[in-house]
């Protein structure tokens, strides 16, 4: 793996991160095109630039976590996360992670769960961050615990979640983009702490690069996704995993 690798990857998570679209999943994908090895290292790299795209939410966000109603929240959200996360570390890394038959299903149905969910789901009513509720936050975090299958894509998990649960889609969008946080920066900090011997020589390097790639990226990510939630629904999101999975299996059948 080189800096140019990890150029395009930090590219592909900053976008992709808060999108409804996998970031892990496309991470995967790509990484399979560009033919860099499925090592422990390349597995450990996919999710320690994450952080690059949360630093992007704590620099656009940092008032929000200055309120300790919306931080006790966040830990009631992330604690079921957290749990299961912990509890399957060892699974998901050995067999999920870079898997690419578990991410082109989990893109596919995915995008059609997306597409049913706008046609079948009436908006809710809930405006502002200080409505949801403790028990709120314990199920949208249980519901972003499905996310650890690449290709289901965390903040699709969250959203869907939240709207089904009553709150409005620019509600529940924000806080998803917060629970990124705590989420990324245990699952990142737990993978350091399990892996770094992993981290090869030049390694820190090639790290950094995909951090730093991914933090200014991830910014121009939370801004096109808020501007399309004004405009757009999540079909063309569903639409566009539909597509892409489709066309992974035919050109790799």
């Amino acid at each position: 793996m080189n800096i140019i690798h990890a150029i395009i990857l930090g590219v592909i998570e900053g976008f992709t991160e808060f999108l409804p679209i996998s970031s892990t999943g496309h991470q995967i994908l790509v990484s399979h095109l560009l033919q860099i090895p499925q090592t422990d290292f390349l597995k450990s790299f996919e999710i320690v630039i994450q952080l690059g795209a949360i630093l992007a939410v704590v620099v656009l966000y940092w008032r929000r976590f200055l309120d300790i109603e919306i931080l006790k929240k966040l830990f009631v959200a992330f604690l079921p996360t957290g749990i299961i996360g912990l509890a399957l570390y060892k699974i998901v890394k050995i067999y999920l992670i870079g898997n690419e038959t578990v991410v082109l299903w989990a893109l596919l149905i995915g995008g059609i769960v997306l597409i049913a969910f706008e046609y079948l789901h009436t908006e809710g009513d809930q405006e502002s961050l200080s409505s949801i509720t403790y028990k709120q936050a314990a199920l949208i975090g249980l519901f972003q615990a499905i996310a650890i299958i690449p290709g289901v894509s965390r903040s699709a998990a969250t959203i869907v979640g939240g709207m089904l649960l009553g709150l409005k889609r620019a509600t529940i969008v924000e806080f998803s983009f917060l629970l990124a946080v705590p989420t990324m920066a245990a699952a990142s900090a737990l993978d350091i702490l399990k892996s770094f011997g992993t981290i090869e020589s030049g390694g820190i390097g090639v790290l950094l690069v995909g951090f730093v790639v991914s933090f200014v990226v991830a910014i121009l990510g939370i801004r096109f996704l808020l501007a399309a939630i004004r405009r757009y629904s999540f079909v063309p999101f569903g639409i566009y995993r539909i597509l892409l999975a489709a066309a992974v299996f035919i050109f790799t059948a």
